[in-house]
Order: structure tokens, then sequence, then C-alpha cells
């Protein structure tokens, strides 16, 4: 057992010295060390040098509690006194919530109660072929505006990052353009282009054509309107891919362009795929804005998703209904898209995160208490304690 001196004693006794052999010298000798052995091989107590009194050495007692900090609810004591822990309190979360529970509850007794809402036109009009008519016509817009906006806007990104100064600027010169004006008054400009110009043509630059056609029967409502969305979106994933791009090193550049790979080769094979982990996210915030974006169609009779619910009501003057049943149907298609967006993010931040954070099922299932952990082989030893680990 380790023993310790008295400290009084100690000081009391300036001049016991220690002569290093463990053994108490001429003038007071040392403090022998615990556990040495004698001529008979057991172990001997040490001994004490005169003057010195020892008494067993244990450790300081903690005090416990429920709210104590150390193992097992353990406090250490403070001044001699067992410390007690007191837990923060956020009085104004408590506030805040009951601020927000109340409102939705007057949010749902509102929509319960109110006989203005009427529900019975929204079931009525919620499935009708106007309206699944129109939200096909509003996916179709969606789809086809981004893919134009994602794949001019690539092309756009890299002639943006190109060494050419002519090229680079006329990259820039198109993203001023289209993202410095209005998406609804692109729209419009596509929809009057027949006035500017009547006959549309394809041939030799300065020369013969050898194709052509009216305006107004080449650019329908429809083709403007995709006209104005795509074109406008390619100006904003134009930076979205430049940011992406920019975030991959340069060394990966030179060590491809090292290898022999040409810059095209080195962009689709080797930076791109790593840019789209940035790049991913905010494109998919730009299909849900383009799903929504997609409504101002309806201002050159595109029968959209908002168009087609429109002209109902203007024949019937049920306009909170009907909107609500445009309402619903967008938040339907982007609660579906932020699915998707969500795993797709996910599958991209695989080699740039240490662990993967759950999936909404996961939470769920960890929720309800139903993600059991397997139980283990028979047999099979159980894990050592981490503190027993090497």
């Amino acid at each position: 057992m380790l023993r310790r001196a008295d400290p009084r004693l100690l000081q009391a006794a300036p001049d016991a010295g220690y002569d290093g052999d463990g053994a108490g010298g001429p003038t007071g000798g040392g403090i022998a060390a615990a556990g040495t052995r004698g001529g008979s091989g057991e172990d001997e107590p040490p001994s004490a040098p005169a003057g010195i009194v020892t008494e067993p050495f244990a450790a300081q007692p903690l005090a416990t509690g429920p709210t104590g900090t150390g193992p097992g609810g353990a406090a250490e004591l403070i001044g001699g006194e067992p410390a007690t822990v007191v837990r923060l309190r956020h009085p104004w979360r408590w506030v805040a919530g009951a601020l927000v529970a109340l409102l939705v509850a007057m949010l749902v007794r509102s929509l319960a109660t109110n006989p203005r809402f009427d529900w019975s036109v929204v079931r009525e009009n919620f499935t009708t072929h106007a309206t699944l008519m129109g939200l096909w016509v509003t996916i179709e817009l969606t789809v086809i505006s981004m893919a134009i906006g994602i794949i001019l806007g690539t092309v756009l990104a890299v002639l943006r990052l190109s060494p050419n100064p002519l090229v680079s600027s006329a990259s820039w010169v198109y993203v001023w353009v289209f993202r410095g004006t209005p998406v609804i008054v692109q729209i419009l400009f596509w929809n009057f282009v027949a006035a500017l110009y009547p006959t549309l043509s394809i041939g030799i630059p300065f020369g013969p054509s050898f194709v052509q056609g009216n305006a107004n029967t080449v650019v329908t409502p429809f083709v403007a309107a995709i006209l104005g969305l795509g074109l406008n979106e390619a100006a904003y994933m134009a930076e979205i891919v430049r940011a992406g791009i920019l975030s991959v090193p340069e060394g990966q550049s030179e060590a491809a362009l090292s290898l022999g790979l040409t810059r095209l080769q080195t962009m689709r094979t080797i930076v791109l795929p790593q840019a789209m982990r940035v790049i991913v996210p905010p494109t998919g915030n730009e299909v849900i804005s383009m799903l929504k974006t997609s409504s101002l169609a309806s201002v050159i009779a595109v029968t959209e998703l908002l168009y087609s619910v429109q002209i109902v009501y203007s024949r019937t003057f049920q306009q909170i209904p009907l909107l609500l049943v445009a309402v619903i149907w967008y938040l339907i298609v982007t609660t579906i898209l932020n699915v998707g967006q969500y795993y797709l993010e996910r599958r991209f931040a695989r080699g740039s995160a240490r662990s993967l954070p759950l999936t909404p099922w996961q939470r769920l299932r960890r929720l309800v208490g139903t993600n059991h952990a397997r139980p283990a082989m028979a047999g099979a030893a159980s894990p050592a304690p981490r503190s027993d680990r090497r």
C-alpha cells in the first residue's frame, strides 16, 4: 500500500535528508520505496524515517448526487462542499414554442371552420382533366427549360474559363444580359419576336438560306416560354458550374495534363466529376425554382397549371378554391423534387463526409425505436471497454 508523509511533519523537520538508497541517513534518512523486497523475498512495508509519521494514501471522496458530473453522477468537492450542477434554463424557448403552437392552432382552426375556403370545390377540381393537363404542361416546361439551362450553362462556364479573351468576354456578356433582365420580360420578348424578325431562316451567314419559315408559326407561345425560361436559366447555371469547376484544386488539372490528357478530356473526366459535389445542391434548388417560375408562362396564354385554374375560376368566380388546387399540386411536386435532391446530394457527398447523414426513413425508424442492434452471435466475445482497448 502506498503511504504518504504528513506534510506538516515534513515542514517541521526540514533537515531530513535523502541518501538516494531508500534507507535513512544519519540526518534522518529518506522515505523507503513501497514494495521493496527483503532477504526473505517477501514484500515488506516501507520504513519511515525518524520523526515522520505516515498514513495510508487514499483518494479524496467524491460527493454524489443526481446532478453530479463525475462517474455515476458524482460531483467533485469545491471548497469542502459538494458541487451542484444547475441545468441552464431557456425560458424564451418555451415562449417562442408556445407562440408557434398558438399560431398553428389558429391556422388549423381557420382552415377547418372558414366556409369561404370551400374545400368541396377544391376536391372536385383537384383531379379534373384541365388541372392534370396544366400540371403536365408545367412539368414539360420545367424539364425542357432545365435541360437547356444545364447544357448551355455548362458550355458557357467552360467558355468563361477559356484563355481566349474573345470567347471569355462573349460568355460574360451573355450572363450579364440574361441574368440582368427579368424573366417575364424575356418571355414577352420571345413571344413578340415576330415583330422584330417576321421570317426566320437557317443558312450560310451572309449567304443563301436553306430553310425559312414564319416567325409566328415557329415561335409559338409554348416555344417562347421555353426560350425565355431556358436561356435565362443558362445564365444562372453558368455561374453555378463555374463555381464548381473553380472548387477543384488546380493540381488535378495539372496532373491530368502531365499525363497527356487534352483540356477537353481533363474537363470531362477529371474536373467535372469532382465539381458535381458543389454543383448538385444549387442545381436542385434551381429545378424547384424553375417549377414555380414556369407559372410566368401564363402571361402569354400557355395552359400550364396556373393558367388552367385561372380559366376555370374566370367562369365560376371561385378564385380561392381554384388557387388552392394549384398550391397543393405545386407543394406535392416540389416535395417529390426535394426528396430526389436530398438523395442525390447524399450520393455525391460520399467522398467528402466522414459519415453520411441519416435518411428520413432511418430517422423515422430510430424515432419509433424499431432500429435495434443485431443480436450477438452465440459464443462471441463481447468487446472490451474503451478504456481497455489498445
